[in-house]
């Protein structure tokens, strides 16, 4: 018993909380961001439940859906196109998410507050917004590509990897540099919505800030969009139109193919605005809009649908991709004949 009561008081005198603290439900009493007392308009106690339940299935969901798809990618060889990288790191991405941002919130929503002190708050805002930018930004250079391999002149298959993986560097390389400015004073990483949750504060209005959310906002979201509708518009007026000629482009890509991977992209941006969107719409209203208009609790719904885009992501991967289908379908008819040889010998 003694021994439980030391390990109380050191968890709840620690100003930074220890992972097994955190594990084993303490909370830190001296650190002002691990209450939401001085939040006006934070969640009830069942609001806090309803976003711990949405949360733990996102987790799950979110996790497990990533953790397959990079699982049958490293699999099967013949999954590693050059399109397919763009792929799996969307899915690298989405699985950090999910460990060092959806189980932190769900953890502070399960307890009803921020638990990690202002330190975890500033990590879990900066890689949260870091694996999230790199998520879009790949999107944007996928569609890129795929402009470029059906539209543009044809290149060698080591030089599509070499862009591909240029890309993939790009993308992380681009989100650094607009996730580190406010861990050196362009704004600020802090609490967000009925603080369960951290981010850029959408809320202050200095001059710093708002030039902050409003080249965010340009572009880490609205630029890879405007590139995203420029690559596939050109691409839907070339087959309408009918001058474009996939298999005399390159025949390792059918028009089927290439229709079911623009049918899966163009569904994959889809579904990441509609997550993404909200969030940028109420970042923009509130740090220009009035002051009150976004509720804390109103301002938590758009970040529980951003951290939707994990779980939509595999999903679609599963369901449109056609090469991993294929794949789970012979991998199916190699493990058959095994199973009946097994049942034979008993």
């Amino acid at each position: 018993t003694s021994f439980f009561h030391r390990l109380a008081a050191f968890c709840t005198a620690s100003s930074n909380l220890p992972s097994f603290c955190i594990f084993l439900g303490f909370s830190s009493k001296s650190s002002p961001t691990d209450s939401t007392e001085h939040i006006p308009g934070a969640l009830s106690q069942a609001g806090h439940t309803a976003a711990a339940v949405f949360l733990g299935f996102v987790l799950v969901l979110g996790f497990f859906g990533n953790f397959l798809v990079l699982l049958v990618f490293s699999r099967f060889s013949g999954l590693r196109t050059p399109a397919n990288l763009l792929l799996v790191n969307i899915s690298i991405s989405d699985m950090l998410v999910c460990i060092f941002g959806t189980s932190l919130s769900f953890s502070a929503s399960v307890r009803g507050r921020w638990l990690t002190g202002s330190y975890g708050c500033k990590w879990y805002g900066f890689s949260n917004a870091l694996f999230g930018i790199v998520s879009l930004v790949s999107l944007a250079l996928l569609s890129f590509e795929r402009y470029s391999v059906l539209l543009c002149k044809q290149q060698s298959d080591s030089c599509q990897y070499r862009r591909a993986w240029l890309a993939v560097a790009a993308s992380w390389l681009y989100s650094l540099v607009w996730t580190v400015p406010p861990l050196l004073g362009w704004s600020s990483y802090g609490l967000e919505g009925p603080g369960t949750t951290c981010s850029v504060q959408w809320h202050q209005r200095s001059a710093t800030a708002r030039s902050y959310v409003s080249c965010l906002f340009v572009f880490c979201l609205l630029l890879p969009l405007v590139l995203m509708f420029f690559c596939y518009g050109k691409i839907l007026l070339a087959v309408r139109c009918g001058c474009l000629q996939v298999t005399g482009i390159n025949s390792t890509y059918p028009d089927w193919r290439e229709g079911r991977v623009l049918l899966m992209v163009v569904t994959m941006v889809t579904g990441y605005l509609l997550c993404w969107m909200p969030y940028g719409v109420v970042a923009m209203l509130a740090s220009f809009g009035r002051l009150g208009l976004v509720p804390p609790a109103a301002s938590l719904i758009p970040s529980l649908l951003a951290k939707t885009s994990t779980v939509i992501n595999p999903f679609i991967y599963v369901v449109l991709n056609s090469q991993v289908r294929k794949q789970e379908k012979l991998l199916q008819i190699k493990m058959t004949p095994t199973f009946i040889s097994s049942n034979s010998d008993t």
